[in-house]
């Protein structure tokens, strides 16, 4: 009887199967051979068992207890054994191992070496000679380092592994697998299947095995599989593989390229399907409306679905008809229905444009409907510029230029109000030509040119302080923010370098312009009114011979 090492005598009933199976493949004949035994005594630890030797053997508990631990074995119950090892002169003995054997010669029995038959199995310990593997049906084989073409074999334990029948030796009842030789069949019965896919070019039901970021792996026949490259799944163009597939499924492939050193075969789900530009081609054109449904959503537009594998673009600037659109989900949601009308068609380059704006009505028509020039308005102010604002009133932008602000001069939009503010205008013009709208909002108030002539009249004299003086004229301050121009020729035999701001003039008003809101004044009339004046008095007094013409000098 074979002795196993001190080491395995000392935990020889706490060892797992797969230790006792690694020992029994260096087992001769004998130690094979299955026994009947009775059970003699039932330990918590051990169970003794007669199996006619002078020593009883000792079946580790862990080979008969059931998932909660409990022992079926009673005191006299028979089972079938085969011994594997020795302690302290008691035979150990396996029932584990006894199932393995009869299911290995069931197995030699049935084995027809023409079928090549591939086996399936786990690999659940290692040897200096190789592996063994349990089979799914209980039989095990071994699996010799020679016939595993992996540089880190270490890592096959515990591993599921598929491999071809190489030996049988029915003397140790020993069953020889080989994953190389394995491999090297399958090479070569899958390089023969495509070869007769290759023949005949047709559509192929596949079954997606991976998902990845770049494509899906699709199997489509027994160890025949290929990839379908992202850009090869949609007639949209690139897309995410796992947006529109599951693991799992079933999909219509085509058979594109095979590169054969590398044993690469590229797959095509739109080369298996019907080209929907092909349709669109005969049954669409630029300005025809359809409906469709968003897809997605970027900060440049919206991709939207035509519901037959083709996916057209709706840029931002074609979603509404406002200027300064901010993002297309402001206005947009996914899975949402619109109608649009086709701006665009290139089916060489599979390209599709739509418009969202074209269907909805013009915002400027819809102002001039609704508004006309004189209309007091309230809008919101959007931006602000060095010569005005630009106001919203309805969707459509107008503009109210710094001149138009106030009545007092000097007056800019950007000191005074602030963006999204609210004001109110009068609509000074609208411009149906180039679609422009001009506001004011000074005559809001009262005009002080206006004010100034219902109390004054043109020939009146009137004393006013100098405001500004500037090279054409001068300027005086006439009250409510209104000044009068004294213009150079107007000056008469004043000279203006000796003019101050903020010194009293004396002069008359000359002209009120109520329509361009000015004022003109004159030193110069005003000398030859005085003169007039003098010289009437002069007559008057004359004719009453008072007074001397030398008097009147005086």
């Amino acid at each position: 009887m074979t002795q196993v090492d001190d080491k395995v005598l000392e935990n020889a009933e706490q060892d797992n199967f797969a230790a006792l199976l690694e020992a029994s493949f260096k087992s001769n004949k004998q130690q094979n051979a299955i026994k009947t035994a009775m059970v003699v005594e039932v330990r918590d630890d051990v169970i003794l068992v007669d199996v006619g030797q002078k020593s009883e053997g000792r079946l580790n508990v862990l080979e008969v207890q059931d998932e909660d631990g409990n022992i079926s074995l009673n005191t006299g119950d028979e089972l079938e054994v085969v011994i594997v090892g020795s302690y302290n002169g008691a035979p150990i003995v396996s029932c584990n191992k006894a199932k393995a054997v009869k299911k290995n010669e069931e197995f030699i029995k049935n084995y027809n070496e023409a079928d090549e038959e591939t086996v399936e199995g786990n690999v659940i310990n290692k040897n200096k000679g190789g592996f063994v593997v349990a089979g799914e049906d209980g039989v095990n084989f071994f699996l010799p380092k020679s016939q595993v073409p992996f540089k880190r074999q270490e890592d096959l334990v515990g591993k599921n592994i598929k491999a071809l029948v190489n030996k049988i030796d029915k003397d140790n009842n020993s069953i020889v697998i080989s994953i190389k030789k394995y491999i090297t069949q399958n090479i070569a019965k899958k390089q023969d299947k495509i070869a007769e896919i290759l023949k005949t070019d047709n559509i192929i039901d596949g079954v997606i095995k991976k998902i990845t970021s770049y494509g899906m792996f699709v199997d489509i026949d027994d160890g025949v599989e290929g990839l379908v490259h992202y850009t090869e799944i949609s007639h949209k163009g690139s897309i995410n593989p796992s947006s529109m597939y599951k693991e799992g499924e079933v999909v219509p492939v085509k058979v594109i390229k095979y590169d054969q050193e590398k044993g690469h075969l590229s797959l095509s789900i739109k080369a298996a399907t019907e080209n929907p530009w092909e349709e669109i081609q005969d049954n669409l054109d630029v300005g025809d409306t359809i409906q469709v449904t968003v897809n997605s959503i970027e900060p440049y537009g919206a991709f939207v679905d035509l519901g037959n594998d083709v996916e057209g673009f709706l840029h931002i600037s074609e979603i509404s008809w406002e200027n300064n659109l901010g993002h297309p989900n402001e206005y947009l949601k996914l899975d949402d229905e619109i109608n649009v009308e086709v701006v665009e068609i290139n089916i060489e380059k599979k390209r599709l444009r739509v418009s969202l704006k074209n269907l909805l009505p013009k915002p400027f028509d819809l102002f001039i409907n609704n508004h006309k020039t004189g209309d007091t308005v309230t809008g919101k102010i959007s931006s602000l510029t060095d010569f005005g604002a630009f106001v919203k009133i309805d969707g459509v932008e107008g503009l109210l230029h710094n001149e138009n602000i106030s009545w007092e001069k000097n007056q800019k939009a950007k000191d005074l109000y602030k963006k999204d503010e609210e004001i109110e205008v009068v609509i000074a013009h609208i411009n149906t030509t180039d679609k422009k709208i001009s506001l004011n909002r000074k005559i809001l108030s009262k005009n002080p040119v206006e004010e100034y002539n219902s109390n004054n009249k043109v020939g009146d004299i009137v004393t006013a302080p100098i405001s500004d003086i500037k090279e054409f004229g001068v300027f005086l301050n006439l009250g409510e923010n209104l000044d009068g121009l004294i213009r150079n020729e107007d000056l008469g035999e004043t000279k203006k370098e000796e003019l101050e701001v903020g010194q009293d003039i004396e002069c008359v008003v000359d002209f009120i312009d109520t329509l361009k809101n000015r004022i003109r004044l004159s030193i110069k009339k005003l000398s030859r009114i005085q003169e007039r004046q003098a010289l009437k008095d002069f007559n008057n007094d004359e004719e009453d011979n008072t007074n001397t013409l030398g008097d009147f000098f005086k």
